[in-house]
């Protein structure tokens, strides 16, 4: 067992991202390892009323932890790893994947959910994510859909005090922190955001004697199919604020994995979806978005851009 000084945790202050950054905490413990946490605020929290479509979506919530690695005040950063861009050019690397969670998107409705029974009824759903309003928009396309922010917390009041039929939320966010009970349906044919439910921890590339720890928390199974998902987000040069999913497991060695991409209005979709022995997946992120952009899907990274 290699065991350092108190490991640093660098994390958001927010109630989920606290709760992640202490479970990393309890995984090192377990190996004899002592950690304190560091708290960063990061751009996407102290600017809770622009749009994340409009901040860039890349970075948005990473980069403050990706500076405070840099300079020395953290030796590591736990991360949602959905948040992460694909295409990172500094000394740091992902040291571990965690084993995932529930990857779905669900609906939070407080009046409940019979509205989606009515074809004629035209709904109000609170999101942020495009890669949300254009699946929901593709299947209700009558509905609207208004932006909203915030940490998980702060989304749920404003759910409550709007008078939205209901927001989405991801599934993981709000059953690790005991919120469970405000999910009012799972969302079982959206397609989630490449690594939604999984965490990641970011340490100096260097840090070799700490890279042979995390080896220990790595969950190989989650590794791969992220990566798969991830691939997949980086060869269609999509960041986290495209119209954009991918998801991917595995069951008795088979990987699955389906991929979409949507004009923001939902009006147009591509889809890939396959099944192969999961020690031969390996390339198969980058397979689904070649398919895809045969199909034509350049064009909702181009409507992206014109923004």
């Amino acid at each position: 067992m290699i065991k350092r000084k108190t490991l640093r945790i660098g994390t958001r202050d927010s109630e989920l991202a606290t709760w992640q950054a202490k479970k990393v905490a309890q995984q090192l413990s377990k190996l004899g390892q002592e950690t304190e946490l560091v708290f960063v605020k990061s751009e996407g929290d102290i600017d809770l009323s622009t749009p994340l479509t409009e901040m860039g979506g890349k970075g948005v919530f990473t980069k403050a932890l990706d500076d405070a690695l840099l300079n020395d005040e953290i030796d590591l950063a736990v991360h949602s790893y959905k948040d992460l861009p694909t295409e990172n050019p500094l000394p740091l690397k992902v040291a571990a994947v965690l084993k995932r969670a529930d990857a779905r998107d669900t609906l939070v409705a407080p009046g409940g959910t019979d509205f989606l029974e009515d074809e004629d009824y035209e709904a109000v759903i609170a999101t942020s994510s495009n890669r949300r309003r254009a699946q929901w928009l593709n299947r209700y396309s009558n509905h609207t859909i208004t932006n909203i922010r915030g940490n998980v917390n702060t989304r749920l009041r404003k759910v409550e005090e709007n008078e939205w039929d209901g927001a989405i939320f991801a599934a993981a966010g709000l059953t690790r922190i005991g919120l469970g009970d405000h999910i009012s349906q799972y969302l079982d044919w959206m397609v989630p955001a490449a690594a939604q439910g999984a965490m990641a921890i970011m340490i100096r590339e260097e840090d070799l004697v700490l890279q042979r720890l995390l080896n220990d928390l790595n969950h190989q199974e989650t590794e791969l199919c992220t990566r798969i998902e991830r691939d997949f987000l980086h060869d269609m040069e999509a960041g986290c604020s495209a119209p954009v999913g991918g998801y991917a497991t595995i069951e008795d060695g088979t990987l699955h994995f389906k991929a979409v991409a949507l004009m923001l209005d939902g009006s147009e979709r591509f889809d890939f979806e396959v099944s192969e022995p999961a020690e031969e997946a390996g390339e198969l992120g980058h397979r689904a978005a070649e398919e895809l952009l045969k199909q034509g899907a350049s064009k909702v990274i181009d409507e992206m851009s014109e923004d």
